[in-house]
């Protein structure tokens, strides 16, 4: 297989899964269909940590058809707690290793689409669509607007929090907007501190996570100051959780889908395949 040819190989795009949201599993099987679409690999399945198809049993699967290379493109933002240290160490990847052998397979693991410098241009996407899309009263300046990068964060993993910093730090030496910040659910500065942080009028919140799923749906609005009836009248009738741009504390906020639906991702993934077949083969 040359650095591009991918026509002998397998690629699972893996996800974390969860049966508590329908919509976690959508931002896998959508690249994965895109990827798939491009016809560049023999195969492109979808596998998941938490729900089916379970990750252990695809790569069963697969290797036991004499696959030559398999490549698990895990779609996770860090490289942390689980796609850092628990899926890693499950699967049999040691001391370190990203590559192992099962049966005739050679399996590699990549890293996780959100430590990939390119994630720059998906968030700015995100903030530059959301903000088009609902120019009420006028579309704000970016010059007068402040971005908030919104993750999770943990304590399990001091890598949680760092794909998050490192996109400031990018995003702000471009001088795009006014100031850039990150805030949490699990970790200081927390969601709320936006409005404390903030010296604008105009504040655009992206979500840094993989999928619309509770997290970003329920949890951040009523963080921002949305109501939980609210939230859930909404949800109910299938209507976005927040209606753009909303006024809260003195502030108009601009809150947008999270990266990992943005059609950009599959090119991501893509990249980190390479970078793998750069580095490893």
């Amino acid at each position: 297989m040359t650095r591009e040819d991918f026509s002998n190989a397998v690629l699972v795009v893996l996800g974390h899964g969860t049966a508590l949201n329908e919509n976690s599993a959508a931002p896998v099987r959508q690249h994965a269909a895109e990827l798939r679409r491009r016809g560049l690999f023999r195969e492109v399945r979808e596998a998941f940590w938490k729900q089916e198809p379970q990750i252990k049993k695809v790569l069963a699967e697969i290797s036991s058809q004499a696959v030559p290379r398999i490549f698990i493109a895990p779609l996770f933002i860090s490289e942390g707690y689980f796609a850092g240290q628990v899926i890693p160490r499950e699967l049999g990847f040691e001391n370190g290793n990203a590559t192992l052998k099962m049966g005739s397979s050679e399996i590699t693991y990549c890293a996780p689409i959100g430590t990939h410098d390119s994630m720059t241009a998906v968030i700015l996407s995100r903030a530059a669509g959301i903000l088009k899309a609902f120019p009420f009263p006028r579309a704000p300046k970016n010059s007068e607007t402040t971005l908030f990068i919104a993750g999770h964060g943990t304590e399990k993993n001091e890598n949680s929090r760092k794909p998050i910093e490192r996109q400031v730090e990018l995003i702000r030496a471009q001088g795009v907007y006014a100031d850039v910040h990150t805030i949490f659910l699990e970790e200081t500065p927390r969601i709320a501190d936006c409005y404390s942080l903030a010296r604008t009028k105009n504040l655009v919140v992206v979500p840094f996570f993989i999928s619309d799923g509770l997290h970003t749906q329920e949890d951040i609005p009523l963080l921002l100051g949305e109501t939980k009836k609210n939230i859930g009248e909404r949800l109910a009738a299938g209507q976005p959780v927040w209606r753009n741009p909303m006024e809260r504390q003195g502030k108009l906020v601009w809150y947008s889908a999270a990266v990992g639906t943005e059609p950009g991702i599959a090119d991501v993934i893509l990249e980190r395949v390479r970078e793998a077949v750069r580095r490893y083969y």
